[in-house]
């Protein structure tokens, strides 16, 4: 089966057919490093690593290339390396790594390249002074915009007229702009800001023109796929292609593919309500493996709700499997293929809920003595990023750190068995719930119950 992707310019699904399938380019806009990375900044990373992982089965590993930049100068960092009284430098190398070790957590793999921002300042320079080569950009006090009227197909990308998403968006309107929708692509420094120097005095470069820099000094002034996050259509993708197309007179890129947004608990994720989640945070419960799964149980275009029972969900699917492969002999083949039904409905828009879904009818079909159907199961879900641990280490994780109160654990239990003879299941479920956020799963087997630590 062929693949198939939502592209976001044409909003239709469509058959994905490469500029050369020798050379498959995919670019993803990366962190802007200067916090922990947060839930809604995995989700990408889960959902573009598979995408690479999907390129990589249909066209070869060789033959694919992806690339995730890393925004390392930007006014976010700029803000955060004062407030923390911190060198800016050190503020984006620490951020970096915890972005890196994320990454890890979650089973992504590496990208093919890694750029940064800060590396690749002469390239913006030149794309830059192209476009006020052809009267795209103009200078007003230092800073250099682009003329957003001057592209014909601005807009094209998000679907709006230049208007509506001019009134839409957080458009600043300062005194030098010609058009309110202008947007810089280069700005003055102060004495307290990086800076490099530049036919326009010193200064730093605008958010957008970063991206096209890096995607065609490493992939082409045009490639197959351009990725990220919703909230990156419009401005960032826009202007993208706007700056890009309008300097090398080429189509930008072929397909473009956005994940939904995340919420978590059901509200927008923000500090101040106390319902912003990092990785860094889930690391103390849960293994990756759980917050992979919880992610790729929602398709990447729907949004997705980021909830503890999600999670607790999540655990007890990946406890079950492992548990299994504990207890059998297992001898593994790595020249099984990925299950057909599996990698179908990968194939059909990243459908990892339903790649789920398979791996679940695997699972029921594994039989101790049948080597091919463990090893079927095992492949297919390690294809897209689960079942890579030892299942006695997946099994133990965690336990060092559990204070088993049995006088406590014997109680709830108590509770719980009355509470099921009342017939108040509710407080039953809540009880059992209660009782595996201390890391205790209960067993009901021949009107007795057991237990034993995660």
């Amino acid at each position: 089966m062929s693949l198939n992707l939502y592209d976001t310019f044409s909003n239709s699904k469509k058959k994905f057919e490469p500029i050369d399938p020798k050379n498959i380019r995919m670019y993803v806009c990366g962190p802007t490093v200067y916090d922990y990375p947060h839930v809604g900044n995995a989700r990408p990373v889960i959902v573009f690593d598979i995408l690479f992982r999907i390129l990589q089965n249909l066209y070869g590993t060789e033959h694919v290339t992806y690339v995730r930049n890393i925004t390392d100068v930007d006014d976010k960092i700029i803000n955060a390396s004062q407030e923390n009284n911190e060198d800016i430098n050190e503020l984006t190398l620490r951020t970096i790594n915890y972005f890196h070790a994320d990454a890890k957590y979650i089973g992504a793999m590496e990208p093919s390249f890694e750029p940064r921002a800060t590396d690749h300042i002469a390239e913006m320079i030149n794309i830059i002074e192209t476009l006020i080569e052809k009267n795209y950009a103009y200078v007003a006090e230092n800073n250099v915009l682009f003329s957003s009227n001057k592209f014909s197909k601005y807009g094209s990308l998000s679907g709006k007229k230049l208007e509506e998403m001019i009134a839409g968006s957080r458009v600043d309107v300062e005194s030098y702009k010609q058009e309110a929708s202008d947007f810089i692509l280069w700005k003055p420094s102060k004495d307290n800001e990086p800076g490099w120097d530049s036919p326009w005095g010193k200064g730093r470069p605008g958010w957008h023109i970063e991206c096209s820099a890096m995607s065609e000094k490493l992939l082409g002034k045009t490639f197959d796929i351009h990725g990220g996050g919703q909230d990156l259509i419009f401005p960032h993708h826009e202007n993208e292609i706007a700056q890009s197309e309008c300097a090398n007179g080429e189509k930008f890129a072929n397909y473009w593919v956005h994940n939904g947004f995340v919420t978590v608990e059901g509200n927008k994720m923000a500090k101040s309500d106390g319902n912003f989640v990092t990785v860094n945070d889930l690391k103390e419960k849960y293994q990756g493996e759980v917050i992979r799964l919880t992610m790729i149980l929602t398709h990447y275009r729907q949004p997705l709700n980021w909830t503890n029972d999600n999670l607790q969900e999540s655990k007890k699917t990946l406890d079950k499997w492992y548990q299994y492969f504990s207890e059998v002999d297992f001898k593994p083949d790595l020249s099984v293929k990925i299950d057909e039904n599996v990698m179908n409905a990968l194939n059909d828009d990243m459908n990892t809920p339903q790649a789920i879904a398979e791996l679940h009818k695997l699972f029921k079909n594994c039989k101790s003595d049948d080597q091919d159907s463990l090893n079927q199961f095992l492949i297919s879900a390690q294809f897209i990023g689960l079942m890579n641990n030892e299942p006695s280490q997946w099994l133990s994780w965690g336990k060092d750190n559990i204070s088993v109160d049995q006088n406590k654990i014997e109680s709830l239990i108590a509770q719980r068995n009355t509470a099921r003879a009342n017939k108040d299941f509710a407080e039953a479920d809540r009880i059992r719930d209660e009782l595996e956020n201390l890391g205790i799963v209960l067993e009901d087997k021949d009107a007795e119950t057991t237990w034993k630590t995660k």
